[in-house]
């Protein structure tokens, strides 16, 4: 099998698995949603240690430890994933599966304005034009819940945070994992032990299958993210961004059509618009790397050679 193929394949299968999520959350109760995300950070870090003890990689820890700044960013990128999960989880338990789609479908737009405000990037017209049909999306869904769709808002603003936090810091997925649950380990065990102190804990008091579950949050954490970056090292980013609207669609099926989730016309409305903006987003951003493309194809014009001026062909008539 080709590279390429390979690595549609395992982007396909991370985004399918990070869609599928509203399916698995439900099934942790009735452990609420802070014990949840603390068990997913104590879990996942299991989890990355075992896959970096399996490739004996362990030389990276020495570099990030003599660059503070990397250090830095990995503890701020930690801070903005645990909002970006917890609210997530917080909003599948709580009914709206539906609204935190929202977040994962207006990402991109979120990610080109982050572009502008961090990296001073021009945007080109056409996405000026989807973040106005983005913008206009949010104030209809606005008026259509009664208040500003801060769930999906916020879910949009911490994961841009986190992979542009990620960027920065260029680090792998496996190490840069570790590092970022490592960093939230303190915070989520004492969490844990309180509650089993208090009595208030579920991963012993409801079953085996409850508790394997809740340790296998950590595996559903790690492995998409492990799939994903397989993915990006073997097809362009133009690919993975086609790719990355997988999630939120089936996120959003999965709050249709499971979760029976109620969506009158004016919520049907504003994600037409936003779904619209997205349309707009991808026609644009294919049609810019099409051409760049076919510049850097084209053969570069001859040189002159120094003190010779080139001379117009004379006709043969």
């Amino acid at each position: 099998m080709p590279d390429s193929r390979r690595g549609v394949l395992f982007g396909a299968a991370a985004y399918t698995m990070w869609g599928l999520f509203p399916l698995y959350w439900p099934l942790l109760r009735p452990t609420g949603a802070v014990e949840i995300l603390a068990h997913r950070i104590a879990w996942s870090l299991v989890v990355v240690l075992g896959v970096l003890l399996v490739r004996r990689h362990w030389s990276w820890i020495r570099t990030i430890v003599r660059r503070p700044r990397t250090l830095l960013l990995l503890t701020l990128a930690a801070m903005a994933v645990t909002v970006n999960w917890g609210l997530y989880i917080y909003a599948v338990n709580s009914g709206h599966v539906v609204e935190s789609s929202l977040g994962y479908f207006i990402n991109p737009l979120v990610n080109v304005l982050f572009g502008v405000l961090v990296f001073r990037e021009r945007m080109r017209r056409w996405q000026w034009v989807a973040v106005g049909l983005g913008a206009l999306a949010v104030v209809v869904l606005s008026v259509d819940y009664g208040r500003p769709p801060w769930i999906a808002l916020v879910l949009a603003a911490s994961f841009g945070t986190y992979g542009l936090l990620k960027k920065s810091a260029g680090v792998g997925a496996a190490e840069s994992l570790a590092v970022e649950t490592l960093v939230l380990l303190g915070p989520a065990l004492g969490y844990l032990l309180v509650l089993e102190f208090q009595g208030a804990g579920t991963f012993a008091g409801y079953g085996v299958w409850h508790a394997v579950l809740l340790a296998g949050a950590g595996l559903v954490t790690a492995v998409p993210l492990m799939m994903f970056t397989a993915a990006a090292i073997r097809v362009p980013l133009t690919v993975l961004g086609l790719l990355q609207y997988i999630a939120p669609i089936l996120q959003f099926l999965c709050g249709v059509l499971v979760a029976r989730e109620v969506m009158p016309m004016s919520r049907w409305v504003g994600f037409a618009v936003i779904w619209a903006a997205l349309a707009v987003f991808s026609w644009d951003s294919l049609r810019h790397t099409r051409a760049a493309r076919r510049r850097a194809a084209r053969p570069a014009e001859p040189v002159a050679p120094l003190g010779r001026v080139p001379q117009p062909e004379r006709s043969a008539t």
